[in-house]
């Protein structure tokens, strides 16, 4: 598990080998594609410049991120995807929410329905799950000398920021998502160096499990994130360091 934040850990991140690039680039992509279709100017769409910060952090080439553009604006074909979400038990009754983009509903439905039957947990109806996250906007920096952990949590608060806590190695700033671009890009003109800035779904009660069972847990998730539609995985589990 990757990072020192604990909500970042939330979901379940993993570093990735070279094996896996060609996985993150087409999830960066379908999230360009998305972005897109609301407008294909990265100057006013927010949700676009987010995607591709996001996609050059992740050394996406440009050609893709163009293609990638114009296909989510309709100049190129092969840009129909559409968002769902699904909600489900995993292993010891974890709640797990899932986002994807697909251009194929029941194959996804189909995938999904699959791992969590094969991992002991059962997919369940809209709503099952989520009344038991927030979503947030979430943005982590990492502890230096040069920062001041009062004048940072002031400026991320006067931004709009909901919270400002020191956890670990990092400082995370939690957001209303309408609040997140305004309070992220009024840091980044204050010089901070961002290592985290997303819209993320924020369990409001952790479960550990035993050894076990996390490990079920743990191979579940796995599936989940090598499903080339699944752009985002959440739970409920605290993770092991």
């Amino acid at each position: 598990m990757s990072g020192h934040s604990k909500w970042a850990n939330i979901k379940h991140k993993k570093e990735r080998m070279d094996a896996q690039k060609g996985k993150i680039f087409t999830k960066l992509t379908k999230d360009i594609i998305m972005a897109a279709k609301e407008g294909g100017d990265p100057e006013t769409n927010g949700k676009l410049r987010d995607a591709i910060e996001k996609a050059k952090a992740n050394n996406l080439p440009n050609d893709n991120i163009q293609r990638a553009i114009k296909k989510g604006t309709g100049e190129l074909g092969g840009g129909n995807y559409e968002e769902v979400v699904y909600e489900g038990y995993g292993p010891a009754g974890t709640a797990i929410i899932i986002e994807a983009l697909t251009d194929n509903k029941n194959r996804t439905a189909g995938d999904i329905r699959y791992i969590f039957d094969r991992s002991g947990g059962s997919l369940g109806e809209s709503g099952c799950v989520a009344w038991m996250f927030s979503k947030k906007g979430l943005i982590t920096i990492e502890k230096r000398e040069n920062i001041d952990e009062d004048e940072l949590a002031l400026q991320a608060i006067d931004a709009g920021a909901d919270d400002f806590s020191s956890e670990g190695e990092e400082f995370e700033i939690l957001t209303d998502p309408s609040n997140f671009t305004s309070v992220k890009e009024a840091l980044e003109k204050s010089g901070y160096e961002l290592s985290t800035a997303e819209i993320t779904m924020i369990p409001q009660n952790t479960i550990q499990l035993n050894e076990s069972d996390y490990e079920k847990f743990e191979k579940m998730i796995d599936k989940l994130e090598e499903n080339d539609d699944v752009q985002n995985v959440y739970h409920n589990v605290e993770i092991s360091s």
